[in-house]
């Protein structure tokens, strides 16, 4: 791949941070999207443009950085706005509720019943003495009481293996309720029409963004309930 690339027998490449090494050689690069740009530091996306000369260079993101916003008002960068969304997506009901409003999102069982999902997320992964913030673990297993096998786990310590085969039960619909942490901002986008995230004080906008637009209802209204404390 590495030679291809070199040669130019490759004319179009897909990657991820290793496009940056110094050992990605491009015969002649001449224009590179980054994706996400927030997730990738400066000098990062400096190295993949300085593999070419004159490198047309676009960066997209949702959330951009305080650098990007900058760049957009007093720099020399071109900037192209979406604006419309995705035929038949439906607005996002946002709403902020205490603790002991938990009553209020019963509605997950008949979600159930309708077959759709709910994406349940969590700072922690496991309880701690030092927090009472919620713990994956603990609320997985509270509601795997209820609701038995349609509730699924996934947090960052677990394997990629069992990550991967819990993902692909929840967008096939196996599974109803994914009690998450943040490892679900990348990589899931099923037709979840309820997102609820515990202690949203913990978390950064970014994350909060990127995790509401992972829950996008097509023809019907997604709503996301947020607790802090």
């Amino acid at each position: 791949m590495l030679a291809r690339l070199a040669d130019g027998t490759t004319r179009l490449a897909i990657g991820t941070h290793a496009l940056f090494q110094s050992d990605i050689e491009f015969q002649d690069l001449g224009m590179a999207v980054v994706d996400e740009q927030h997730r990738f530091g400066v000098q990062q996306r400096l190295a993949l443009s300085d593999k070419g000369k004159g490198v047309d260079v676009l960066v997209m993101t949702a959330t951009p950085i305080p650098r990007t916003l900058t760049l957009t008002a007093y720099g020399d960068m071109d900037v192209s706005r979406m604006t419309e969304k995705p035929p038949g997506r439906k607005p996002v009901d946002t709403r902020l509720i205490g603790f002991e409003r938990y009553d209020d999102m019963s509605q997950s069982e008949n979600i159930i019943r309708q077959d759709q999902q709910v994406y349940w997320v969590c700072p922690l992964v496991k309880e701690s003495d030092a927090t009472d913030l919620a713990a994956a673990e603990a609320r997985h297993a509270a509601l795997a009481k209820v609701y038995g096998q349609q509730v699924g786990l996934v947090h960052g310590q677990m394997k990629p293996a069992e990550k991967d085969a819990v993902m692909e039960k929840f967008q096939r619909g196996n599974i109803s309720i994914l009690v998450a942490t943040t490892v679900i901002e990348v990589g899931v986008k099923p037709s979840a029409t309820v997102m609820i995230i515990e202690h949203a004080e913990r978390f950064g906008s970014n994350f909060i963004n990127c995790a509401v637009a992972s829950a996008r209802g097509v023809n019907q209204v997604v709503y996301c309930y947020i607790t802090v404390g």
